[in-house]
């Protein structure tokens, strides 16, 4: 009864999201109150029934309803509570009902706490909001109906993809998801506004706190994603560039962008057109990452489903929203004419050239992404765009970024002269100078790019300290005051620039310093790698709740003293009938030991894969500290007071 309950509720949602597009943009062209006020309890009743819908499938996950075939199709009924419920969204039907769950979550949020928007606007952005949703829905109901029968229930589930039954997979997903299926209100904001022929302050106000939290689960997402990626599929590396992973990069970069070029809007109300542009392509370009990941057109392990008339529905509602949306924009340009000008040097300028730097390193992964299937296509050509190419085309543009970062934040707006921004960084200059060549002196090899990567990380720190510091005033007295009585904005402005520059130095740094060994040790068999002793205690056979294992116990030591025992697995579902492999990682602050056994020899030895990667840690903590800040800005008050400058009116009837 729950999940015809669920089916019900979704053909209801996508009834209410028709009506919610279709009658509030009626009342706001002619401006008919009661026709717009249906939009806030449509996009409330849209989200509730999404909701129970969703939860009514996740209950057939929990009970091992095996009445549905997609809980035959990615359950068993031996597998942990956690990997039940996480395979609601761990395939392609559940993961798009988790989709439209999110895009009805942001229209619902749009209609809780944008009461001081003006109502013509708000009653737009929710019906845009509403099109997305019914596009969505029809995909599911007609192509990807997660609540099909079976006529005859079997008596157990096929199992979920053993790669999935993970922790960092778990939460991975819905982080990612609230992430670039959030861009969606941006998108909504920006057509709503070519349509009203009217973008100023209160409009990149009102819009940025949707981008900006959207950006912070994203963040979240990708560093979840790229931990998982690290242990679990036994690479030793941290990110592969394979596309499912750009796929959520590419909108990663282009909103991050998106957020520095509405300040401008909001300040100075500049780079109307520009901002405008860049909220229709992140969400476009999430639009291609559900292209990417459900239509088979690339290989991945990320991929969700290989289905070409899926592919071809998802790449129809891509040409409608982002091919419509451009033509609107190309026939609106006229009317985004900016008020604010400003010099050369000043912090438009710098952000104009973050944002350049963003856009383009952003078109540059969105080219190796789709050049193999561009080439095959037009040239029947067969080929590979690797690492090589993104780390070669990619690295310098975020090096500029880097280093234009804390000299643009500390200028003024509107005209500003740079010496004046340098002489302020000089101590940071040194001390990142300093740390680069301290780190060049102590390293065994002679690679830059470690110490390039410290400096450009300890300038990134310590410049989006020095903002702080600066922005309490000249007068030494009651500055430590004034810092704390600083808005939560420019802290958290500070704090995601500091995650920026820990990240980069961490991947700069284990990309310089990492060390691999691979052998073939035998049972009590002793090896070094740097500083550190392992040796291969023992190799045994084991059980899981749904899996069986070939698990090693690996002795840690350093100097004689033994610092963890490591058991690194490899898994096999019968179920499933696929192995998969379990890293065994010993976590400290400056380095991971990371071990993983494969296969064994005929001399009954077993292959040993080891690393000892340094700051891999720092990685994933430069993206929760970066969350932290957008978490920051994001409780602003000036974010909770989203009117400003156009406050909400009565629209008087015709």
């Amino acid at each position: 009864m729950i999940t015809e309950l669920g089916h019900f509720t979704l053909i209801l949602a996508f009834l209410i999201a028709i009506v919610q597009m279709v009658v509030p943009m009626i009342g706001a062209a002619k401006r008919w109150p009661g026709w717009m006020a249906v939009a806030e309890p449509a996009a409330n009743a849209q989200f509730l029934m999404t909701a129970f819908a969703f939860g009514a499938l996740m209950h057939g996950f929990v009970t091992s309803d095996f009445s549905l075939k997609l809980v035959v199709d990615n359950s068993h009924s031996a597998k942990p509570m956690l990997y039940k419920i996480a395979g609601t969204w761990g395939n392609h039907e559940g993961s798009m009902l988790l989709w439209v769950l999110i895009v009805t979550l942001f229209g619902a949020c749009a209609a809780w706490f944008g009461g001081a928007l003006p109502p013509t606007l708000k009653a737009r952005v929710l019906s845009v909001q509403a099109a997305i949703a019914v596009a969505f829905f029809a995909f599911i109901l007609f192509t990807s109906n997660p609540f099909l029968r079976m006529a005859v229930p079997p008596f157990d589930g096929r199992d979920l993809n053993p790669l999935l039954q993970d922790p960092g997979l778990a939460f991975h997903p819905p982080f990612l998801y609230l992430g670039y299926v959030g861009f969606s209100m941006a998108y909504s904001f920006a057509v709503a506004a070519l349509i009203e022929g009217r973008v100023d302050a209160a409009w990149g106000r009102g819009g940025r706190p949707g981008t900006l939290a959207a950006w912070l689960f994203l963040t979240i997402g990708i560093g979840l994603g790229s931990w998982w990626a690290d242990y679990e599929l036994g690479w030793g590396g941290f990110w592969f560039w394979d596309p499912v992973e750009n796929a959520s990069f590419m909108p990663w970069l282009l909103a991050a962008a998106l957020l520095h070029s509405a300040i401008v809007v909001e300040k100075r109300e500049a780079l109307k057109s520009w901002t405008i542009l860049l909220a229709i392509l992140a969400f476009g370009f999430s639009l291609i990452g559900t292209l990417i990941v459900r239509s088979g057109v690339l290989t991945s392990v990320h991929a969700f489903a290989s289905d070409p008339t899926r592919g071809v529905v998802i790449l129809a509602i891509l040409a409608v929203f982002t091919g419509g949306a451009l033509v609107l924009f190309a026939l609106r340009a006229g009317a985004m004419e900016a008020k604010g000008v400003f010099g050369m040097v000043s912090r438009e300028s710098a952000l104009v050239v973050n944002n350049i730097l963003l856009a383009v390193s952003c078109f540059v992964v969105c080219t190796g992404t789709l050049w193999p299937m561009l080439a095959e296509m037009a040239f029947d050509r067969t080929l590979s765009v690797g690492p090589p190419f993104f780390d070669l085309a990619f690295t310098p543009f975020m090096v500029v970024l880097g280093l234009v970062l804390p000299v643009g934040a500390l200028l003024p707006w509107k005209r500003a002269r740079i010496g004046r921004a340098l002489w302020s960084l000089r101590f940071v200059l040194v001390l990142a100078l300093a740390l680069a060549a301290l780190a060049w002196a102590l390293q065994t090899g002679r690679s830059a790019l470690g110490p390039v990567g410290l400096f450009l990380g300890a300038w990134i720190v310590g410049g989006a300290l020095t903002d702080l510091w600066i922005r309490t005033g000249r007068n030494g007295a009651g500055r430590l005051g004034r810092l704390a009585r600083l808005p939560r904005a420019d802290w958290g402005r500070a704090v995601a620039h500091s995650g920026l520059g820990v990240t980069i130095f961490a991947i700069a740094g284990l990309t310089a310093w990492q060390q691999e060994d691979i052998r073939v040790v035998q049972p009590g068999e002793s090896y070094g790698i740097g500083a550190y002793q392992l040796t291969l205690v023992e190799v045994e056979e084991g059980r899981g709740p749904n899996y069986v294992t070939t698990r090693a116990a690996v002795e840690l030591t350093r100097n004689g003293r033994q610092l963890a025992m490591l058991y690194p697995e490899k898994r096999f579902y019968p179920v499933a009938g696929m192995p998969t492999t379990e890293a065994a990682i010993d976590y400290r602050l400056l380095r991971d030991v990371y071990v993983v056994i494969g296969d064994d020899q005929d001399d009954g030895g077993w292959v040993l894969r080891t690393y000892i990667k340094p700051f891999a840690g720092w990685i994933w903590a430069g993206c929760l500290i970066m969350a932290l800040g957008g978490g920051l800005s994001l409780s602003d008050r000036r974010f909770r007071v989203a009117g400003g400058a156009r406050r909400a009116a009565p629209v008087p009837a015709e």
